[in-house]
């Protein structure tokens, strides 16, 4: 389904009851997915369990992804040139930010009136939903960031300690 959030239409797939038997709400888990990647990408027997457990899951398209809301008078992004800026210290200037993204997922909670999520990003959705939990910390109740980092520049990244 399709919903607007950010003031954007973002594409949502929102599985399972939003509430139990007692018609309490169950638990959110929010997944995230990373760069030019799908909300169908998440494993259906990750989403399954996620369910059997009583969880409800949300899955959404990042703009310029999938269903939800292009962009495409912004421009073409050159991953490759933008990266290599990255590496060197030089000014980039994306049209939007891991920000903004960020509060299209906080949008996507908002637009199906979810107070609380647990959050799962995958990749440079590991680093949105990082992002989320320092925008709205309040919201998310716990932060799962799988292949992914923090974003920091070369040479302020964790480095794995000698033993």
């Amino acid at each position: 389904m399709k919903k607007r959030a950010n003031g954007i239409d973002i594409e949502i797939e929102d599985s399972g009851p939003g509430f139990d038997a007692q018609g309490r709400p169950r638990p959110a888990v929010l997944l995230i997915m990373g760069l030019g990647m799908q909300l169908i990408a998440w494993p259906p027997a990750l989403v399954q369990a996620l369910l059997d457990a009583g969880y409800r899951v949300v899955r959404f398209d990042n703009r310029d992804a999938g269903l939800s809301q292009h962009f495409d008078a912004l421009g073409k992004p050159r991953v490759l040139w933008a990266g290599l800026k990255y590496r060197l210290g030089w000014r980039i200037t994306p049209p939007y930010s891991l920000r903004d993204m960020a509060q299209d997922a906080l949008g996507v909670l908002d637009a199906l009136d979810i107070g609380k999520a647990h959050v799962v990003g995958a990749s440079m959705g590991g680093m949105i939903a990082q992002r989320l939990a320092l925008l709205a910390p309040a919201r998310v109740l716990s932060l799962a960031s799988v292949m992914s980092s923090s974003g920091a520049r070369p040479g302020l990244a964790p480095r794995s300690a000698a033993c």
